[in-house]
């Protein structure tokens, strides 16, 4: 997964407007306490980010 397609998932599920909000200030566990924008900084895997943000959000199987 590349991080605009990590973008644009999360754009579906919390709005184009939210978003980004989420993704700076949320702290998720499973990314050792950090956020969307810290894990992406640290070069942390797409796919384990947006997994991590699929768990907290509690999306459908589909979605993940």
């Amino acid at each position: 997964m590349r991080e605009a397609e990590l973008h644009a998932r999360l754009d579906h599920h919390l709005g184009h407007g939210y978003a980004p909000m989420w993704s700076d200030t949320v702290v998720l566990t499973a990314l050792g306490h950090r956020t969307v924008s810290q894990a992406l900084a640290l070069g942390m895997p797409c796919k384990r980010i947006w997994l991590a943000a699929w768990e907290s959000l509690d999306l459908a199987d589909h979605d993940r």
